[in-house]
């Protein structure tokens, strides 16, 4: 009787009626360049401010939150079981600047970091210089960042970003009362430079619009920031402008910066009424930075066809290029990416078939070495050195299965000290359970393609393990296998985690990123494909549990490759992807836009216009079978305007075939970098995990 009632009751309550996925409204645009006309039906969505702009991204997470609801429990799962993992009261290696030990700390259950320091010995007094917890409070996003002490160390100037548009204000605090100067400086990009002088202070504004930073501004303490001078205005649209200081404190640099043409312009930083002096004129192609020694410059520089770079150098009054003599040769197998300066040493970054390395050099030159490092796959770099007159030197030292290490190693002994090894919060987290290796895919044209793995040494690799293919691909920007504590949730459920170092970063020296921009963009979309089919061809993986994931430049990837291949993956997550090329890079309004010609080209140019729109995801979503997707976007975002993601799953929506999920996920208070604070971000990445994981039968 009991069964029967209780199927009789079942049986009378409605049932739920499936979320029906929100429909778009069609409104036609016509864009046309070049005789070519374009219609983009969802143009519309461009108006941040419109009421029927923010119902339809609002109709979007709704549906988005229907459809994951059954997941809600799990991804509170997967974010305690991330945030176990952290250390919550951990604290930062001190490092010493100026007679002040410089310390930052977290406390358990807190989002941000409190800075603090102590005069000369760590057994000082610890001094609080900011509680960025405190300074959140009521804000739904919350950013601080370049923090600059002024040379007396009384002084600390500091910008705050509240909106994550990345347009901060700078303030001004007094280190030995805690009063806040009612010096406001609005619309920089946080960072401020003190003149030796400790009340004139030099910083970048960014235009309003376009968001690029452009301006460099001088400040007095104590005025009206209407007074503020105006020292240098960058007028090419392609370039930035940003200001620092010489590691010897001697200098005063403003830099411009495009992808392809560097300039700087220096001052002595007792002179801060002076005129900025222009270093070497630019040069179109010609990239260099600048780094003061005694009496001289050293510059890291691609001139004369140094590809992966050189080392030159020249005195502090001659700087002109035509005065450069080269100091350390170019070599066509190794990528220079750096040098540290110290008073009897100089350390160079190096990177030699996609491994980096740390050279040390005596400057009276009876001594050179590499540190030495014998794993397949890692990350070794040169960390915080801000002390000039040290014979130590701290770098990281990191592996896809080694959580990192910050160690120093004395330069003459070459004693090394750990002084700090990342603790993973978990008993049963163990190193010897994971294996890493680098394999090498063969691409369509014949070239090698690096991938580095990581996955649990009882994960089978017979086609039936799923695996999570990540890449970025542009701007020369290297995604090193670096060690990840999220990660281990998807290691410790049977996935495989590949890297795929594709063409248009830097992994294999400055040649791989030419390869992998403008007209042989495509090497980068092509690549990853071909790495995906290698991954399945050698057991790694199989189509039926094959997934990718993307953010920013690497959504576009994404965007490419499921137009493609969409049949290769079960599941794709896109971050904030830059999907709409042609529309984006044809309007110089849009923040950023004008300093990505050299990188995507102009399409102002036809032959750019026809190859950008050739592989432009938005432009070449086509009726066909799409994997799942979950795509992302930050209301706020001043990379990658939250519209582009939008509009692209709008045309998805109408045009794909399938039944496959597709969600479109907004966060209505972050911009591109997503949640602040140390533990909300990781409730972002819980999300696009448990997407993942929920194709593959693993939410439980």
């Amino acid at each position: 009787l009991c069964a029967i009632l209780a199927v009789s009751c079942k049986k009378s309550q409605p049932s739920m009626p499936e979320p029906i996925p929100p429909k778009a409204t069609v409104a036609p645009h016509v864009m046309e360049l070049h005789g070519d006309k374009r219609t983009d039906d969802y143009y519309w969505l461009r108006d941040r401010e419109s009421e029927a702009v923010l119902t339809y991204l609002k109709e979007e997470n709704d549906y988005y939150f229907s459809k994951t609801g059954h997941t809600e429990a799990f991804q509170e799962t997967l974010f305690q079981e991330m945030k176990s993992r952290i250390k919550e009261d951990d604290t930062s290696v001190p490092y010493k600047r100026n007679g002040y030990w410089y310390v930052t700390r977290f406390t358990t259950g807190k989002e941000y970091p409190i800075y603090t320091r102590h005069k000369e010995t760590l057994k000082a007094p610890e001094e609080l210089l900011f509680d960025a917890n405190r300074m959140a409070e009521g804000f739904d996003f919350f950013d601080l960042r370049g923090i600059s002490i002024s040379p007396d160390n009384r002084l600390a100037a500091y910008g705050v970003d509240t909106l994550s548009r990345r347009q901060y204000n700078i303030r001004i605090k007094s280190l030995e009362t805690g009063e806040i100067f009612e010096d406001f400086l609005e619309n920089t990009t946080g960072s401020a430079v003190w003149a030796a002088d400790n009340k004139t202070l030099f910083y970048t504004r960014k235009d309003p619009e376009t968001l690029r930073s452009n301006q460099i501004y001088k400040h007095v303490l104590g005025t009206d920031a209407s007074a503020d001078e105006l020292i240098y205005e960058e007028k090419d649209e392609t370039f930035n402008a940003y200001v620092y200081k010489s590691k010897s404190r001697k200098f005063i640099i403003i830099g411009s910066i495009s992808t392809l043409t560097t300039e700087f312009r220096i001052l002595p930083a007792d002179d801060p009424g002076g005129t900025f002096r222009v270093f070497s004129p630019r040069i179109r192609g010609l990239e260099y930075s600048i780094y003061h020694y005694g009496n001289h410059f050293y510059i890291v520089t691609n001139k004369d066809g140094a590809r992966n770079f050189k080392v030159m150098r020249v005195g502090e009054d001659q700087t002109d290029a035509s005065f450069w003599e080269e100091f350390i040769a170019h070599r066509e197998d190794v990528l220079i990416e750096d040098i540290e300066i110290f008073k009897e040493y100089y350390v160079v970054s190096e990177r030699d078939r996609g491994l980096t390395r740390i050279q040390v050099n005596r400057w009276d030159g009876k001594e050179s070495y590499y540190l030495p490092f014998d794993n397949e796959t890692y990350v070794a770099y040169p960390y915080v050195n801000l002390d000039f007159d040290t014979e130590e030197l701290r770098y990281v030292y990191n592996a896809m299965t080694s959580p990192y290490s910050v160690i120093d190693v004395n330069m003459r002994t070459k004693k090394s000290v750990i002084q700090k090894q990342q603790e993973v919060m978990d008993p049963e987290f163990d190193a010897d359970n994971y294996r890493s290796e680098r394999v090498w895919a063969t691409a369509r044209d014949g070239v090698k393609i690096p991938i580095s793995l990581v996955y649990h040494k009882d994960t089978p690799k017979d086609g039936t393990s799923p695996l999570l293919q990540y890449a970025y691909g542009s701007y020369g920007s290297t995604i090193d296998p670096f060690f990840s504590t999220t990660r281990l949730s998807l290691l410790d459920r049977g996935f495989i985690y590949a890297i795929a170092h594709v063409r248009g970063g830097e992994y294999l020296g400055r040649p791989w990123y030419e390869a992998g921009k403008l007209l042989q963009k495509k090497n980068s979309f092509t690549d990853f494909i071909d790495c995906s089919e290698f991954l399945i061809d050698q057991g790694y993986t199989s189509p039926e549990h094959l997934f990718a994931m993307g953010g920013s430049a690497g959504g576009l990837l994404m965007g490419v490759v499921v137009n493609l291949k969409p049949q290769l993956y079960r599941g794709v997550v896109a971050a904030v992807p830059f999907v709409d090329v042609v529309t984006t890079m044809g309007d110089p309004s849009i923040p950023l836009t004008t300093g990505e010609y050299d990188e995507w080209g102009n399409p102002e140019d036809k032959a750019y216009y026809q190859y950008m729109k050739s592989y432009s995801p938005y432009d070449n979503v086509k009726a066909q079978e799409y994997p799942n997707m979950l795509v992302t976007a930050g209301l706020h975002d001043s990379q990658v305007q939250y519209w582009e993601p939008a509009k692209w799953v709008a045309k998805l929506r109408a045009l794909k075939t399938d039944q496959n999920q597709l969600f479109l996920h907004t966060n209505m208070e972050a911009g591109h970098g997503g949640a602040s604070g140390r533990f909300n971000a990781l409730k972002e990445t819980a999300r696009e995990y448990t997407f993942i994981l929920d194709l593959e039968g693993k939410v439980l």
